[in-house]
């Protein structure tokens, strides 16, 4: 399984929850998060992997980095653990 239906699942259910969702692309930059997320001013960076999947090593720098910033960033490889982050019900 690839990660497309799971973050396409994800932005699907979060913008009918009233989420703001934005895919990112990361001009200049490798490694960046796939989505921001914005909601009542909260600001979630979600990097979607297929189900098991680890973020490569260079990834995992870049998502260390924005944590060390104070950047919610969260790494999510089924669908139910981001909808979880988002506060969205699954069903």
């Amino acid at each position: 399984m690839i990660e497309s239906p799971i973050e396409d699942l994800v932005c699907e259910r979060a913008e009918a929850a009233g989420w703001i969702v934005r895919k990112l692309r990361w001009i200049g930059r490798r490694n960046g998060m796939d989505r921001f997320f914005l909601k009542e001013g909260r600001i979630v960076l979600i990097e979607f992997k297929r189900p098991d999947g680890k973020p490569r090593a260079t990834q995992q720098r870049e998502i260390d980095l924005f944590r060390a910033a104070g950047a919610e960033v969260h790494v999510v490889d089924v669908p139910t653990a981001a909808l979880r982050i988002l506060g969205v019900p699954y069903a």
